[in-house]
């Protein structure tokens, strides 16, 4: 690497101040997952309720457009979670200042081994929140912005999001090819915050997020 290189910047939720996180419904508390030091993260709507996708832990000190993000996660619904929970987590980018707008991936642990191959099909899904939510890209384009990777609610697993321009690239397990390719980020070029991301019903952990911009 050269010396103009950037620096990865690690932030290990549990070795920084709550000041350094914006919890936007969710809660959040600092815990030990299965011999990992992590970042519980659960939702904060009552009764786990559907709706939107915008629950998220953002994290202070990011400041990302392009880049590398990493992180080691795991998710499965909660206690009292509605019916179509999947245990959804994932990563948030590009996210706008009121976190009224932002680029996630993120998986469905429940579906990686689910028995319905059409569900499998559903393990991994990109989205823009609020303009292109995953209903409206299954409904237009199809198959587009989704794909499988072999999941287990509440083991842990490493994602890699590699972002250019108005490229993305998902790998998930330290895979040498990508689970996950989209070409057409909706908010390319945005400069904004790294955030967890959780879905309804879920209870999520989270541990070693790292940030490396290009």
């Amino acid at each position: 690497m050269t010396g103009d290189a950037p620096e990865p910047r690690t932030l290990t939720p549990l070795d920084q101040g709550d000041a350094t996180f914006q919890l936007h419904k969710v809660l959040a508390e600092r815990t030990t997952y299965k011999g990992r030091k992590a970042l519980r993260v659960t939702d904060a709507l009552p009764g786990g309720a559907e709706g939107n996708e915008d629950r998220l832990v953002v994290l202070g000190q990011t400041d990302f457009q392009d880049g590398v993000i990493e992180v080691e996660l795991a998710g499965e619904p909660g206690p009292g979670a509605p019916g179509l929970a999947r245990g959804f987590v994932g990563i948030a980018f590009h996210i706008a200042p009121d976190v009224a707008s932002f680029e996630a991936i993120y998986l469905r642990p429940t579906n990686g081994r689910a028995e319905d191959q059409v569900r499998r099909n559903h393990s991994v899904q990109y989205i823009a929140f609020p303009e292109y939510p995953w209903h409206r890209s299954r409904r237009e384009t199809p198959e587009k912005y989704e794909s499988y990777v072999d999941l287990v609610p509440g083991a842990w697993t490493s994602l890699r999001i590699e972002v250019s321009g108005e490229r993305a690239r998902l790998y998930v397990h330290g895979a040498e090819q990508p689970t996950l390719l989209v070409n057409d980020l909706k908010l390319a070029g945005r400069r904004g915050p790294v955030g967890l991301w959780t879905g309804p019903g879920t209870e999520a952990h989270f541990a070693n997020p790292r940030v490396t911009p290009s």
